[in-house]
């Protein structure tokens, strides 16, 4: 499995931006895909999941309302809606990808990493 994320950039406080995650190589959808962050001289910590199979999704306390997660099956591709953006909320962001339809908020969990976009929001 090879993940591919895009879309990340600078935009001021309060503004939009929409992350894409393309899953090459995924087989079943007995699996789970989250979004990770990590901002400077901080742990990674779990943004947001939804399961392939069934759609259901999971948000951190700290994106929930503001974020939304979705998937294409058809396109390997998951979404990750970012509206409301805050400063806060600058960090690298990662897609990754878990066998297993549980979504785990611990990043050891996840067997698959794509590359990191990064996200900017200035205040």
């Amino acid at each position: 499995v090879q993940l591919q994320a895009s879309g990340g950039g600078l935009v001021q406080d309060g503004g939009s931006l929409r992350l894409s995650c393309v899953a090459s190589g995924r087989t079943s959808n007995d699996a789970a895909t989250a979004w990770f962050r990590q901002a400077p001289g901080k742990e990674r910590e779990f943004v947001a999941g939804v399961r392939w199979s069934g759609g259901n999704t999971y948000y951190s306390d700290s994106v929930k309302g503001r974020f939304t997660i979705s998937k294409v099956s058809a396109k390997n591709t998951v979404y990750l809606q970012m509206n409301n953006l805050k400063p806060e909320d600058t960090a690298v962001y990662y897609c990754t990808l878990r066998w297993g339809s549980t979504v785990h908020s611990s990043p050891q969990r996840y067997n698959y990493w794509g590359q990191g976009t990064q996200v900017t929001v200035s205040s």
